[in-house]
């Protein structure tokens, strides 16, 4: 593995590429904000723009993808999404960009991206197997084995959001339901169980720094969510057996602490030796994962 690669990675808010070296360094950087009310020929076209300012400097190979949305791993193309994209459920998103750039494309999801690149470049280096949880606005979930991302049936295996959790009976999940593990640990729903207990609405990052500010009642949110969180990631350990879990997304900080205290507290004695550790990359995670997909076909 010589050549330079580029890897893509398609959000609501933005979209970025990245051209990446052969030890998963980032080299160039480009972003632009995702056209997503646009639909999803504009978000396309903004990828591609990207992709295309640095193929230039990379080699001859495919280029990767990570994208909001389940991904069919047959197709590439996207088999659900949610409103931050709107109409991105259906987008043939390999084939359309392949059709761009005049390259093969890759298409996995954001997150199982994210854990791809972490366990090339990140804290899961040198790591066969690996759960990592992505803490954001919403909470997913990816699981990577012997460096490969395990897809599932249906591309969406991993996704540790719609486990019951206690606590959250009152929160709704992004799924529409109610008393899932994301509806209490995430942006949305730190910014929910505040609102509940005090009647103000502010953002789930609000709520985080509140917490570290000093408010009482968005450190019991706040540590509520950590610790429900832990403990979940506890037993999913004993369900998977990795050899460490990773937490990463923009509400990771906040609540490692309480998850950390509850994840140690809760781990089975088998698996005493697994860690929970923060994960690495941040935001050039999943463009290095993404490259990473592009890599496995050609090594």
């Amino acid at each position: 593995m010589t050549a330079a690669v580029v890897g893509v990675d398609i959000g609501g808010t933005k979209t970025a590429a990245a051209l990446v070296g052969p030890g998963g360094e980032v080299l160039e950087r480009r972003e632009v904000s995702t056209p997503a009310r646009s639909g999803p020929k504009a978000v396309l076209d903004a990828a591609a723009g990207l992709a295309a300012d640095l193929l230039g400097a990379a080699g001859a190979g495919p280029v990767g993808v990570g994208t909001a949305g389940t991904v069919d791993p047959a197709t590439g193309s996207i088999r659900y999404a949610t409103d931050s994209l709107p109409g991105w459920t259906g987008a043939p998103v390999a084939e359309a960009l392949a059709a761009r750039l005049g390259r093969e494309v890759r298409v996995i999801n954001d997150v199982n991206a994210a854990a791809l690149g972490e366990c090339w470049a990140g804290a899961g280096r040198n790591r066969a197997h690996v759960l990592l949880a992505a803490v954001g606005t919403g909470l997913g979930g990816a699981i990577v084995r012997n460096g490969r991302v395990e897809a599932g049936a249906r591309g969406a295996a991993g996704e540790v959001g719609h486990l019951p959790a206690p606590g959250a009976d009152r929160l709704r999940c992004g799924c529409g339901r109610y008393g899932h593990l994301e509806a209490i640990a995430s942006g949305t729903g730190l910014a929910a169980a505040y609102a509940i207990a005090t009647g103000t609405r502010v953002t789930g990052r609000a709520v985080a720094d509140r917490a570290a500010a000093g408010d009482e009642v968005a450190r019991q949110v706040v540590d509520r969510a950590g610790s429900v969180l832990g403990a979940a990631l506890a037993g999913l350990v004993a369900l998977l057996d990795p050899a460490a879990v990773l937490v990463a997304g923009g509400a990771a900080g906040a609540l490692l602490p309480a998850a950390s205290a509850a994840y140690a507290a809760e781990l089975p004695a088998g698996w005493a030796d697994v860690p929970l550790l923060p994960a690495a990359l941040g935001a050039d995670a999943v463009v290095v994962g993404a490259a990473r997909l592009a890599l496995e076909q050609t090594e």
